[in-house]
């Protein structure tokens, strides 16, 4: 079992920043692969980055160049730093893993969400 608890999501204006933070604990080898997907109402979940145990990193494309993520190993916490947000950022974020990491950017295991809006 893997427990996903994130932290961060808020409201803010299109160009501002937010950083979403993710705590994980239970089984390390379920969550080799942390990453991060979002999701709105009436469309699928969307895969928007991950970072495996050798650091890494992988990114949806419309998020390259504006989306950071990254992990404190110590601390069991995985972060997404977001910069120059779009109102098409506006979603429900989800910190997830899984046992590897792919080019899909698909998990199977989830947090319960922190909504992030963004205002034009």
């Amino acid at each position: 079992q893997v427990q996903l608890v994130e932290s961060g999501g808020g409201s803010v204006q299109a160009g501002g920043s937010l950083r979403l933070s993710c705590v994980a604990s239970g089984d390390t080898w379920r969550r080799q692969c942390m990453g991060w997907s979002r999701q709105v109402p009436g469309k699928g979940r969307e895969g928007v980055a991950s970072i495996d145990n050798t650091g890494k990193t992988r990114y949806a494309d419309s998020v390259k160049g504006r989306f950071t993520i990254s992990k404190d190993n110590a601390e069991n916490t995985l972060y997404l730093q977001m910069n120059s947000l779009k109102p098409e950022d506006s979603a429900m974020y989800y910190c997830a893993a899984d046992l590897l990491c792919t080019d899909a950017l698909s998990f199977r295991s989830w947090g319960q969400g922190a909504q992030v809006t963004v205002s034009s």
